[in-house]
């Protein structure tokens, strides 16, 4: 398997040696776990919400308490989740929202900020509900989460962060050649650029992405500001979110538990469903009384 490094995404020549030649040609898209729902790209259901300087994309599924969902960024869409989301949808309103230059929604001309990010979200939500929401998060999407929880905790009830840890600032790479990842999977960049509202600035928005996620740190001070439960999912092999810096933030943040999925890479919702969905499963079904701190425990001290 060959990996190209990106920030917040994965991407694969095969990711799963399980999967057919043909079910493995999008990133995390048409994939043994997959669902018939074209979750970040129908437009049946779809809306737009002004955010800022850009139509911000998003889906409306099912009925109930209600849970926003980030994908993964770069190359990440809605879709890679689309499994657990067909599960939640059947008890839950889920609020599917496509990230500021990923799918349907615009780029804008502002610099990319976590700041606008949290912006972008809540204009999402407020179009939908006024509740706190449950969020599910993975790899960008879960340091999205982060940031909502720690600016604006009246908004989250609790969140599942999948695939993100700690993280030192230059740990993912500041440049990426476009060029060579479209040709890990030509027919995904296809199908995105007929989708996309700005197509032709695609390789513009992942240059100032990969700058972006370059510059960014995350450590005790925006752990310790987030109150909510939170459970913290990791693949035993992931190594865009290494498990140790999951456990490091596991231990800054006052309300979480820690789930590591074993066989499992940063894509544990695929590498390892029958895991994953359980651990969540059980969390989000939870009683939010139920959800207390865990204690922590330092190696060996009493």
């Amino acid at each position: 398997m060959k990996k190209i490094f990106i920030a917040g995404a994965v991407a694969t020549t095969l990711m799963f040696t399980s999967m057919t030649a043909d079910a493995a040609r999008y990133f995390m898209q048409g994939n043994a776990q997959g669902s018939k729902t074209p979750y970040g790209d129908n437009v049946k259901i779809g809306r737009y919400v002004q955010a800022s300087d850009a139509k911000i994309y998003y889906e409306v599924y099912g009925k109930g308490e209600p849970i926003l969902i980030l994908h993964g960024g770069g190359v990440g869409t809605p879709y890679e989740l689309g499994k657990i989301l067909d599960e939640l949808k059947k008890n839950h309103q889920l609020i599917v929202m496509s990230t500021r230059g990923h799918g349907r929604s615009e780029i804008g001309h502002s610099p990319l900020t976590f700041e606008q990010r949290v912006d972008d979200a809540l204009a999402v939500l407020d179009e939908v509900t006024v509740k706190s929401v449950q969020i599910i998060g993975f790899s960008d999407g879960a340091y999205t989460a982060y940031k909502i929880a720690a600016l604006h905790p009246e908004r989250v009830e609790r969140i599942v962060a999948i695939g993100a840890g700690t993280l030192a600032e230059g740990f993912f790479p500041s440049e990426m050649n476009f060029s060579e990842l479209e040709k890990f999977d030509e027919q995904f960049f296809a199908e995105q650029r007929k989708i996309r509202p700005e197509p032709e600035r695609w390789e513009e928005f992942m240059r100032d992405y990969m700058k972006f996620w370059n510059r960014q740190s995350f450590g005790t001070e925006t752990f310790r500001k987030i109150k909510c439960p939170v459970l913290l999912m990791v693949g035993d092999e992931d190594d865009h979110a290494p498990v140790i810096t999951v456990l490091a933030a596991h231990q800054m943040i006052e309300n979480s538990r820690l789930c590591v999925v074993p066989k499992a890479w940063h894509s544990e919702f695929l590498d390892n469903y029958d895991v994953t969905a359980t651990v969540l499963n059980q969390f989000i079904e939870s009683p939010l009384k139920n959800l207390v701190p865990s204690k922590k425990v330092d190696y060996n001290s009493k």
